[in-house]
């Protein structure tokens, strides 16, 4: 099979793993505070549960990320280990509802169990792309692959109203099945996608981030900035933002306009990423963000609310495209996994630290009020300049080495 069609299947293939793996996590984050009452876990300490899967996050979508690489350096495959890493993850996950009637420890033990094999499915399998994919090919893959993760965030508000009453039992085990028999599927995915013929090699475009010679510590504290400022908008203030001008009945289908920009900016975005690079994609989108959030807090309606929200949708959902485009580039030729898992865990640590804040009640503070609300503004503002600049630099320093 001809590698741009193996990219391309892979790519769908990615998405819909993408979807069901986050629909998962949506239906737990859903029940958590039902199992954790029926565990006799206090309703203040759910927010610590969820701090600690994303605390376990962030290490281990870094730790796999370099396992991956070795894997498929000295065993040549990682499909299988993914599948069976999945497998003990949806056992764990599908546990959930029966063990909670046991007792907090024996709860605790079990999410960390599933939270930890989670992780493979996070950053090993959109390593594959970068690894075997056409390199051209890739924003427009990367947009493919987070298409799933968008579509899954469109549907929570949806979810959470939908399965408020249902016996929490059926959800996991569907979704736990669903997700594991997807994931057997990487297996031929990955053999298609590595047995593919790779293109003849040929001199990066002047304008392509592989030129660039960006430290790594640089794109990982952008990302954190970048999705830091994601967290604290669309998780904190998109909300309260709705209800001036609609009822709390009406968000479920409200929230999701953000998941719609998201969507559909994604594929326009590949194309600027292909013929321009990811730094400039990220830096411009980061900007045109700002923009909307600033836009979204002095909204005089809900159409233009609507507008401003769909607007900085469209900006995240360029934002992390080519972010992915960038972690590839970067981590070219052996380091793919790497730099896949640095970038699951800087939004990990982003979402972190939200949790952090909401728990620590910094978000309810008034004395911090007008801070928190120009926080997403300046993340993605100050973080966009600095990835613009960066961009530029790049540039430069290939049009001297040229003359």
């Amino acid at each position: 099979m001809p590698l741009r069609a193996a990219s391309q299947r892979f790519g769908w293939y990615l998405a819909l793993l993408q979807l069901f793996f986050t629909l998962c996590w949506t239906v737990y984050a859903i029940y958590l505070p039902r199992l954790a009452a029926s565990a006799g876990i206090a309703p203040g300490a759910v927010i610590l549960l969820l701090m600690l899967d994303q605390a376990i996050f962030t290490v281990c979508d870094f730790a796999t990320g370099i396992a991956a690489d070795k894997v498929t350096r000295v065993m040549g495959r990682l499909g299988i280990y993914v599948a069976a890493a999945t497998a003990v993850s949806c056992v764990a996950f599908i546990a959930l509802p029966f063990v909670a009637s046991a007792g907090a420890p024996l709860l605790i033990a079990v999410t960390v169990l599933w939270t930890i094999t989670s992780s493979a499915l996070r950053a090993p399998p959109l390593m594959l792309l970068g690894k075997y994919a056409a390199k051209p090919a890739i924003p427009l893959l990367s947009s493919l692959a987070m298409l799933g993760y968008g579509i899954a965030g469109a549907l929570g508000p949806y979810l959470a109203v939908t399965l408020r009453d249902t016996d929490p039992r059926l959800p996991f085990a569907v979704a736990s099945i669903v997700l594991v028999l997807t994931t057997l599927g990487m297996i031929t995915a990955e053999r298609r996608l590595a047995s593919a013929p790779p293109p003849a090699a040929k001199s990066p475009s002047p304008r392509a981030f592989g030129t660039m010679t960006t430290p790594v510590i640089v794109f990982a504290l952008g990302m954190i900035v970048l999705a830091l400022g994601y967290q604290m908008h669309f998780a904190i203030d998109s909300a309260p933002l709705f209800q001036r001008f609609a009822k709390p009945g009406e968000l479920e289908w409200l929230m999701p306009v953000f998941w719609i920009g998201f969507n559909i900016s994604m594929f326009p975005a590949s194309a600027i990423t292909k013929r321009l690079g990811g730094y400039t994609v990220m830096g411009g989108a980061g900007m045109i963000g700002a923009l909307a959030i600033f836009g979204a807090h002095f909204a005089q309606g809900l159409g233009l609310l609507i507008v401003a929200q769909a607007a900085a949708g469209a900006a995240w959902g360029a934002i992390l495209m080519s972010a992915f485009t960038v972690a590839f580039a970067i981590g070219e030729n052996g380091g793919e996994g790497r730099m896949s898992g640095l970038l699951f865990s800087a939004l990990a640590a982003a979402t972190l630290a939200r949790m952090a804040m909401v728990a620590a009640g910094i978000n309810g503070n008034p004395a911090l009020k007008t801070v928190l609300q120009w926080l997403p503004t300046l993340c993605w503002a100050i973080a966009g300049a600095a990835l613009l600049y960066l961009a530029v630099k790049g540039v430069q320093r290939w049009a001297t080495k040229a003359s």
